[in-house]
């Protein structure tokens, strides 16, 4: 039972913080910049606060690409999109560029497509329901 107190003491000291520092640093922000709103964060279950958090507001991050290497910027408002509307990771960063992004989506879209062709054309041998194009190629190889 105190432990119970002692976790809801500390749970209201961190959402009061969290209050005063996003209303706080609002009125320091550089230009460019966005104003976090803490309680349109995704839930996580960790004990620490995130830098951008404790700030009060994103700013642009630089970044190197992990693909292809190239220097990029993660602007505000990006983050802003990352972390409030779409519900990312607080404690994730970005790590590709556009391109690569979209490289790596068809990449991924491609071998989805492979296997799932691959699981049906097993469900159908399994089932004795050849596919068209093995019969014709069976037939090809019994002319020969």
């Amino acid at each position: 039972m105190l432990r119970r107190k002692e976790i809801r003491l500390t749970n209201s000291a961190n959402s009061k913080y969290l209050k005063r520092v996003s209303l706080a640093s609002q009125y320091d922000m550089p230009h460019g910049s966005v104003p976090v709103n803490p309680a349109s964060l995704s839930p996580n279950n960790s004990y620490g606060i995130p830098e951008f958090v404790k700030r009060g507001f994103y700013v642009d991050m630089p970044f190197t690409c992990k693909h292809c290497g190239t220097p990029q910027i993660w602007t505000a408002q990006q983050q802003h999109w990352w972390y409030e509307l779409a519900k990312g990771d607080i404690w994730t960063i970005a790590v590709l560029c556009r391109p690569c992004r979209i490289k790596e989506r068809e990449r991924k879209a491609l071998a989805r497509k492979i296997h799932l062709e691959g699981l049906l054309r097993k469900r159908q041998l399994s089932n004795n329901k050849l596919p068209q194009e093995i019969i014709a190629n069976q037939q090809l190889i019994m002319q020969l």
